[in-house]
């Protein structure tokens, strides 16, 4: 994997994991990966999220409110950044917390539990993180998230806001 240091980013089809660390003098900030690359950034993992939300025109608390309406869920919501690129992500722990990871959903491929008490989540490119939650707690996420895009992705098609998987163009 590559590795570098960035200050400013958003979100893509690629972003398997948003994890929290801490750096060399404490302060919690991201680890990204995508794809094959690895790299930092400056920002905690919710924050990152935030941001990503606002370039698609929402926020996290939008997200999160948005998750409450269609599936009900409140506590460590799965939340989706945007519904036309598929883009549906899990908490770990609460998103309030900095230390928070995400991970997405679409790249899991398996996950197993470790004598430590932490799980191994395996993406769908083989590239392997490990995170510091419960492998029930991992997989109640991942069924909470299928359901949720279920839902979401149900209600969009039965509004007429998808044609053929792409947002309907309001004159046409």
């Amino acid at each position: 994997m590559k590795y570098s240091k960035n200050s400013e980013y958003e979100v893509s089809s690629h972003t398997m994991a948003l994890l929290a660390k801490y750096d060399d003098i404490g302060r919690v900030v991201t680890e990204v990966y995508e794809g094959d690359k690895r790299f930092d950034l400056i920002d905690h993992p919710s924050k990152v999220i935030d941001g990503s939300c606002r370039y698609f025109a929402s926020s996290l608390e939008g997200r999160l409110a948005g998750t409450k309406e269609v599936a009900g869920f409140t506590h460590k919501p799965p939340i989706v950044i945007s519904p036309a690129m598929g883009i549906y992500f899990f908490p770990i722990i609460s998103p309030k917390r900095k230390e928070c990871s995400w991970i997405a959903h679409p790249f899991i491929r398996s996950y197993h539990s470790e004598i430590n008490q932490t799980t191994t989540i395996i993406f769908t490119n083989g590239v392997s993180v490990n995170v510091p939650v419960s492998t029930g707690m991992i997989a109640n996420q991942v069924q909470r998230t299928a359901q949720f895009r279920f839902m979401l992705e149900d209600r969009l098609k039965t509004s007429g806001a998808y044609i053929t998987g792409k947002i309907a163009e309001p004159f046409g």
